[in-house]
């Protein structure tokens, strides 16, 4: 993930050092996706390079170990899978230190709250709570969603140097989720620009109708944005206008903290 927690960039491996098995097998499990959670060993050759019989042996192995289950010549994966990303959640610092703040922060203003950083060109959520509204299935930990349509993406993309926000513009596939998303590429680029200039980003029903998301960056202590948090609503309840008047006080005084811990 693009979080860097405190840790110098290490050297590109020598080709020699990487075990090939373990990227490949990865790559089988991510093949698997919501649009297509059950697969043939052909549509998983289809989708990770691997020849058919390649593609095999790792849907074995993964079978074997408890990873995937396998029905006639279906494959999809088991809940075992998500031991992977708890691993992260449980012993990445990041999470750790933002979820009893997100907490606080959600039943203060009794509105659901998360937080996510980019991976690749996604908005990953880490750290999540309802505040006792369920207003997405997106605001879950594990849960990826397209950073160009959502405020925790905005806000991480306006992190970016402008050099690589020209190029995610211009390379990620812009699907309208909604009539509100945003689509032409030249508007994009000057809502991140928008959201670096003011410091927050609110997204009124681009990732799902119903759902507005203010956000705000997570910084560490020498001012580097690491992270993303939001808090998110029913669009019913709050007019759009009303909601950094309302919410970026307390959004804004939670970053202040996390700066302090990070």
């Amino acid at each position: 993930m693009n979080y860097n927690e405190n840790a110098a960039e290490p050297e590109a491996p020598q080709a020699r050092d990487l075990i090939a098995g373990l990227d490949k097998g990865l790559q089988v499990i991510e093949s698997f996706d919501q649009e297509r959670s059950r697969l043939t060993i052909s549509e998983v050759a289809e989708r990770t390079g691997l020849t058919r019989a390649a593609a095999r042996r790792y849907l074995i192995t993964l079978v074997h170990l408890g990873y995937a289950r396998q029905v006639d010549k279906v494959f999809s994966l088991t809940p075992k899978v998500l031991r992977l990303g708890q691993s992260y959640l449980h012993s990445a610092r990041l999470p750790r230190i933002v979820q009893p703040l997100l907490y606080r922060l959600a039943f203060s203003l009794g509105e659901a709250a998360s937080a996510g950083v980019l991976e690749g060109d996604d908005l990953v959520c880490v750290a999540a709570v309802s505040g006792g509204k369920l207003v997405s299935g997106t605001l879950q930990p594990g849960t990826r969603v397209p950073a160009y349509c959502t405020a925790n993406g905005r806000v991480m993309l306006a992190s970016l140097p402008q050099p690589e926000v020209e190029a995610y513009v211009a390379r990620v596939h812009i699907e309208a989720l909604t009539e509100h998303t945003i689509v032409n590429r030249e508007r994009l680029l000057l809502e991140i620009a928008r959201t670096c200039s003011q410091g927050y980003s609110l997204v009124d029903q681009e990732l799902e109708l119903g759902l507005r998301t203010l956000s705000v960056p997570i910084k560490n202590f020498r001012g580097d944005t690491v992270a993303a948090m939001n808090v998110s609503l029913h669009a019913t309840r709050i007019a759009g206008g009303e909601i950094v008047e309302r919410f970026l006080p307390a959004l804004l005084k939670v970053q202040v903290e996390l700066a302090a811990l990070l």
